[in-house]
């Protein structure tokens, strides 16, 4: 049986709260993944995957904390990651109070929430991309383990649109979140941000899954990500399902579930050392 918390404040922001859910499964000292939806910066909300893949994967013995975030074009980056920051240093300040075990996480994000988990994970200790959103600076920000489902690697490539594939697929997600729609600044601000760019032999473990048909993300950025977290050092695990498109029905599989909730459970329950 799941449980769930809903609408816990972890940050004040401009006045409002900035909140995230908590899905609780049966087993205790579960490891805690904390969720970034998908919707291209500019839409969703912290509850849309509910039933569809986070209660499912609480079931499967990992809590999820799905967490809400600024949304472009009112919030241009870094403010998005800087909200996720900020949940993740409430988590590990809060985890006694709540019961959880936060002294190791994973991030999971589906679409603009991975490129947004995985570059959290890729960004420890740098200043610019830190933020105090929520405060609690004394904790970490960092995680132990990445989830990327079929997530954009690349904002300068993904951005870069022919006058043909620009008619055929008017998408302005990219833009919205840089702040510029000029392609010249665009592919300037996309540099510093690029995924594949950021990769070390400190990147904490990647789990990429995407379609191998997805027309919205091509799955070579997936390719691109594995491969240069290959070359780095760091581990890296890349499954293709074959036919899938974006946040396609076969993301929605136990089987999909499952093997997330499994590499999961290995990677971040893992005791330190």
């Amino acid at each position: 049986m799941v449980t769930v918390e809903r609408d816990l404040v972890y940050a004040e922001v401009g006045g409002a709260g900035l909140r995230l859910d908590l899905y609780r499964p049966e087993t205790s000292n579960a490891p805690v993944v904390v969720y970034a939806h998908g919707g291209g910066w500019s839409t969703g909300d912290k509850g849309d995957d509910g039933t569809r893949w986070l209660a499912p994967l609480a079931a499967l013995g990992v809590t999820v904390a799905s967490v809400e975030y600024r949304l472009a074009p009112q919030a241009t980056f870094p403010q998005q990651l800087h909200d996720l920051k900020g949940a993740v240093r409430w988590l590990r300040a809060q985890g006694p109070r709540l019961g959880l075990s936060t002294e190791r996480l994973g991030v999971w994000g589906a679409s603009a929430g991975a490129y947004l988990g995985s570059l959290l994970a890729l960004s420890e200790g740098d200043d610019a991309l830190e933020g105090t959103v929520g405060g609690n600076r004394e904790q970490s920000s960092g995680v132990q383990a990445v989830v990327h489902w079929f997530g954009q690697t690349d904002l300068a490539a993904s951005a870069a649109r022919s006058a043909v594939e620009a008619r055929l697929l008017p998408f302005h997600f990219e833009a919205d979140l840089l702040g510029t729609t000029d392609q010249a600044e665009l592919a300037q601000r996309a540099q510093g941000v690029s995924l594949v760019s950021r990769v070390s032999d400190h990147a904490p473990p990647f789990l990429i899954v995407h379609g191998d048909r997805d027309r919205i993300v091509p799955p070579s950025q997936a390719c691109a990500l594995h491969s240069a977290l290959g070359r780095a050092g760091a581990s890296s695990r890349l499954e293709l399902l074959a036919g899938a498109g974006h946040e396609d029905q076969q993301f929605d599989s136990l089987a999909t579930l499952a093997t997330t909730a499994a590499w999961l459970q290995a990677v971040v329950g893992k005791p330190p050392g």
